[in-house]
């Protein structure tokens, strides 16, 4: 099943249509919610979070370490193990922080280390928590991820 609806133009053409509520994903939905529960001075102290522990488990002399820093241990308190990822690399160093231009995207969040299944492993340690705020929890995030290009 589709979330698209299909309607059949004067011209001939078909133009596709997407439902918004049915076809945002998860993350999105919730960084609309997040936005809005700040901008209406709430905190969102009634969502139930988990806490995960990601942990570097690629050998220290993998070559991927070249293109991302490890930061070692940390801990976040995220809704699921993939929106832990993006809480970890939230945390990083990114390009709109500083005087610097990307090469890829308008941030560096593709980059990280914690969004490769390849460095990174997510350990779910406890489930729906109540009273946690999305972010990190324990562990240092270094401020090196954003080198200066070698010539």
């Amino acid at each position: 099943m589709s979330d698209n609806t299909k309607q059949k133009l004067s011209t001939g053409h078909q133009r596709e249509e997407v439902d918004p509520h049915l076809a945002q994903p998860v993350e999105a939905a919730a960084r609309r919610s997040d936005a809005a529960a700040v901008e209406h001075g709430m905190a969102r102290g009634d969502e139930l979070l988990s806490i995960y522990r990601l942990e570097p488990i690629a050998a220290p002399d993998d070559p991927r370490w070249d293109n991302a820093p490890s930061h070692g241990v940390v801990t976040v308190a995220a809704r699921s193990s993939g929106d832990a990822r993006l809480v970890a690399a939230s945390q990083e160093l990114d390009y709109m922080e500083i005087d610097a231009k990307p090469a890829e995207d308008v941030t560096t969040g593709m980059a990280s280390a914690f969004r490769s299944e390849k460095l990174y492993t997510v350990v779910e340690v406890a489930r729906d928590r109540q009273g946690l705020t999305r972010g990190l929890i324990d562990g240092e995030i270094g401020v090196d991820t954003i080198r200066p290009v070698q010539i």
